[in-house]
This record gives C-alpha cells, sequence and structure tokens, in this order.
C-alpha cells in the first residue's frame, strides 16, 4: 500500500496523528527534499528506507515504490503541506492505477493555514472578503491564461499566492492590472511555522521591496486583500445575540 502523506507547514507537530503513525509504520518513504522538515523523519523505523524525491523524477519514483509493493512493504509519499495543493499527486496515483497498486491519502495542514496563524489572520472577514483564491504565478511552468493573476485579483477577495517570491516586481504590475491599489494590504510569510518562519505586513505596491529589504527570494507565501489589515469588517451573524441559529434563539 502506497500512502500519501501531507507532512504539514513545516513545525513537526502540526502534522496529523495519522501522519504520524503512518510514518513510524512505513518500511519506506519517499519525502520532498528541502520542503519536508528532516525532524519528521526521526519517526521513522530503524530499517526504513528513505529516499529525497528531490533529486528524482517520476520514473524513479514509482520504481521504488513498485519496487517496494513487490516486497510487500508499506510506502509513504510525504509531501510538503497538503498533497492536494501543487502536489504533484494526480500524476503518481494514474500511475499506480496503471499498474494496479493501492493508495491512500492523509491529509495535511497547508501551508497557506500556517501562514493565516503567523499573523492571526482570518481570510474570510464578513463584509470584506469571503472567499479565498489560492494561485501562482507563471514562471518557470506555465499558468493557464484564464487563471492569470490580473484576471483573479478583479474579483477583490483575498489571495494566497504560491510559488512566487522571486517574481515579486511582476506581481505587482499583475495584481495592479487586475484592479488593486498599490495602497492595498498585503503580507509576506516566509517558511511559516518553521523555527526560521518570519513574517512582514507591507502593501501591493511594496511587496518586491519588503521582500529584498529581508532577503526573501524563495519559500515564502504572498497574502493580498483588505483582510490582512484586520479591520473594516462587520461582526459576524454566528455569534450575533440577535441572530438566530437552529442552536440558539434570537435575542429580542
Amino acid at each position: 500500500m502506497i500512502y500519501f502523506v501531507g507532512a504539514g507547514s513545516g513545525a513537526p507537530d502540526l502534522i496529523t496523528v495519522r501522519g504520524q503513525r503512518l510514518i513510524r509504520e512505513a518500511d519506506v518513504i519517499i519525502y520532498a527534499g528541502s520542503l519536508v522538515n528532516p525532524a519528521l523523519l526521526d519517526e521513522r523505523k530503524p530499517d526504513c528506507a528513505v529516499y529525497n524525491s528531490a533529486r528524482m523524477t517520476l520514473e524513479e519514483v514509482l520504481a521504488v515504490m513498485r519496487e517496494a509493493e513487490q516486497n510487500g512493504w508499506m510506502t509513504v509519499r510525504l509531501h510538503t503541506g497538503d498533497p492536494c495543493i501543487y502536489g504533484a499527486v494526480r500524476e503518481q496515483m494514474d500511475a499506480l492505477d496503471a499498474l494496479g497498486i493501492a493508495y491512500e491519502s492523509c491529509p495535511g495542514v497547508s501551508s497557506f493555514c500556517g501562514a493565516a496563524a503567523a499573523l492571526n489572520l482570518e481570510y474570510t472577514l464578513p463584509d470584506v472578503s469571503q472567499s479565498v483564491i489560492i494561485t501562482r504565478m507563471a514562471g518557470r511552468t506555465p499558468v493557464p491564461e484564464r487563471e492569470s493573476i490580473a484576471s483573479f485579483a478583479a474579483h477583490g477577495a483575498t489571495m494566497v499566492i504560491f510559488l512566487s517570491a522571486g517574481l515579486l516586481e511582476e506581481l505587482e504590475k499583475e495584481l495592479a492590472a487586475g484592479g488593486y491599489t498599490e495602497a492595498t494590504s498585503a503580507a509576506i510569510v516566509y517558511k511559516a511555522t518553521w523555527p526560521e518562519e518570519e513574517s512582514y505586513l507591507c502593501t501591493v505596491g511594496t511587496l518586491a521591496q519588503t521582500a529584498a529589504a529581508h532577503g526573501i527570494t524563495k519559500t515564502a507565501l504572498i497574502i493580498v486583500g483588505e483582510a490582512v489589515a484586520h479591520s473594516g469588517y462587520r461582526r459576524s451573524d454566528l455569534y450575533n445575540p440577535s441572530f438566530e441559529t437552529e442552536f440558539r434563539r434570537a435575542d429580542r
């Protein structure tokens, strides 16, 4: 059996209980290189074989999985954050389907959740934003044109932008082209929940300047939208005494 396990956003104690158990039981672990905190590997069995997929192709990863399956071993494919976001897991799953190898997924804490925790941030503030757009800039790998930063920025929703810390000047232009002003609140969170975590509040117009001032060129999330400012929002109806729910009568 192959288990695709989300390693969480960085801190080793942010992996799920299930994920930790699977690591402890694994005969083979294939982990996503520097993006996974190596402290998680300390939980493995002494005789567990470990592979760093940063140095491997898809074909090499599949070869390890196939050999493990032939030997009756259990494999953990350890991905950063939650594998469902930029994890390149579907191509692995399709190949395993073709080989007749069973697999399951174990979710993890995504770095976009870790970044919100670093800022004590709620992405969905009433009357400010009720939607979160997770996306990235087109770089060495393309993004569908219909999903450009500018097209998403036109919604004015909260945006969490992955894999774009080295493209911040271009990002500023794309955000402005979509309708955000230079004064729109923004933040940069470097290595969310890792010991070396750094977070900086800025604006759309100062993203590149802020990153340069702190030497940030990769492994950072960019958050854009007025939810970052924690202001101008309406009180939630959920706990408002004048709002009736299935479990509580309204206070007349």
